[in-house]
């Protein structure tokens, strides 16, 4: 009898230390495994497995603290339709609180210079952090022939953890409890150990398994979760020559902290300049709901996209044209930000603003893609459709529904 091949891949898993992390399991040089005893290898900038094109995080590809603009030079270009790679580097182990020096910082963690980015130190080293955020931001890619109008359609095809290990942090001032915490550990000689050099809290996490698969293992083997990476900023440049702040997230996208947008999903979001300007950041290995102490599990990914420009009328939600909009194999999914214009004239925080947001983009879709008559989506949407809270510390704030497709007949 022949073996069914999700017992197959288990097997092998559980045999080699193996696991799946983009959207094809094990293919031929997977990268992405790991054992308490042996990580996954390091992808180092222009090493290991690449599709398509292919965009390094080093000082000439990458800013800090901001967003591309309208004013961006590209830092590379490619045809609507193809394929891209592209690396990202976690702004964990990188800030200044934590020493701006990653090969000191995670080499006093344990890990081996080895085992640390090159391109992590030099953007320490060799990048001005020069924006009011704390992300590095890769890109931007210019696609031919998008155009105000557009929707760029983002597909992750693939996510690739580049190091066995992330970092989660809270900040004075931040988080879902800003003032409590992390004041109230201060001057606690046990728990000095969290404080970073800069007087916030980091917790360096390993990246280990269980029943053949990732998990993100917190000091002293406390707890062990899974990891599900996914970028928490993917964004087309606004139309403006202001600097644009990394944190909140705004309808081009940027900081949107969606958890289910990982390998196999699609955003789509509303170009806004020629040539969309599309950048990525801030790769997470794990995160809950909320976002609450302030960071996910933090660690840098490899991500390959397929980026494709649609006009108007084209096969994309009509929703997609005005505003960011994902899918996943199994889900819709309308999102709602507190204040999708960005911070101009006062900074709207509101969940209730963003839960309304979120259901309103929700009736739209439902009544305008699916010509639900508006009662009965209503009615639709309380009784079967969750709404998540994507985040609550970018500012701005975001709620995202989950619409299951097998409901609307596919």
């Amino acid at each position: 009898m022949t073996m069914p091949t999700w017992e197959r891949r288990k097997l092998l898993k559980a045999a080699t230390g193996l696991a799946a992390v983009g959207a094809a399991a094990l293919p031929a040089g997977t990268a992405a495994a790991t054992t308490r005893r042996r990580g996954p290898s390091v992808l180092q900038p222009n090493a290991g497995p690449r599709r398509g094109h292919y965009l390094a995080a080093g000082p000439d590809t990458v800013t800090w603290g901001r967003l591309p603009n309208r004013d961006s030079t590209p830092a590379t270009v490619i045809d609507s339709g193809a394929v891209i790679t592209i690396d990202t580097a976690s702004h964990e182990g990188v800030l200044e609180d934590q020493g701006k020096d990653p090969l000191e910082y995670f080499t006093g963690h344990g890990v081996r210079p080895s085992r640390v980015l090159t391109d992590a130190v030099e953007v320490a080293a060799r990048v001005a952090h020069d924006g009011p955020g704390p992300h590095v931001i890769t890109g931007p890619v210019a696609i031919r022939g998008a155009e105000p109008g557009h929707t760029l359609k983002i597909e992750v095809l693939d996510l690739r953890l580049r190091v066995p290990y992330g970092v989660v942090s809270n900040r004075h001032g931040k988080g879902a409890l800003p003032g409590e915490y992390p004041d109230a550990w201060v001057g606690r000689p046990e728990l000095a150990a969290y404080f970073n050099t800069g007087g916030n809290i980091s917790v360096f996490t390993e990246v280990g398994s269980r029943d053949g698969e990732l998990v993100g293992v917190l000091p002293g083997e406390v707890a062990r979760f899974p990891l599900a990476p996914f970028l928490g900023v993917m964004g087309v440049a606004r139309d403006t020559s202001d600097l644009v702040n990394s944190v909140p997230p705004t309808d081009a996208g940027g900081n949107i902290d969606i958890n289910d947008l990982g390998a196999g999903s699609t955003l789509y979001l509303p170009v806004r300049v020629p040539g969309a300007l599309f950048f990525t950041g801030d790769p997470h290995m794990a995160q809950g709901d909320g976002e609450v102490a302030l960071t996910a599990m933090e660690g840098s990914l490899r991500a390959t996209f397929r980026l494709t420009t649609i006009p108007p009328g084209g096969p994309a939600p009509k929703l997609a044209f005005h505003e960011p909009f994902g899918e996943t194999p199994d889900h819709w999914i309308p999102i709602g930000l507190s204040d999708p214009d960005g911070p101009v004239g006062g900074q709207e925080t509101s969940l209730d603003v963003a839960m309304k947001r979120a259901v309103r983009s929700a009736m739209r879709f439902l009544t305008e893609e699916h010509g639900m008559p508006e009662p009965l989506a209503y009615a639709y949407l309380s009784a079967a459709t969750d709404f998540q809270v994507s985040q609550v510390v970018d500012i701005t704030t975001g709620i995202h529904g989950l619409i299951r497709k097998t409901d609307l007949g596919r």
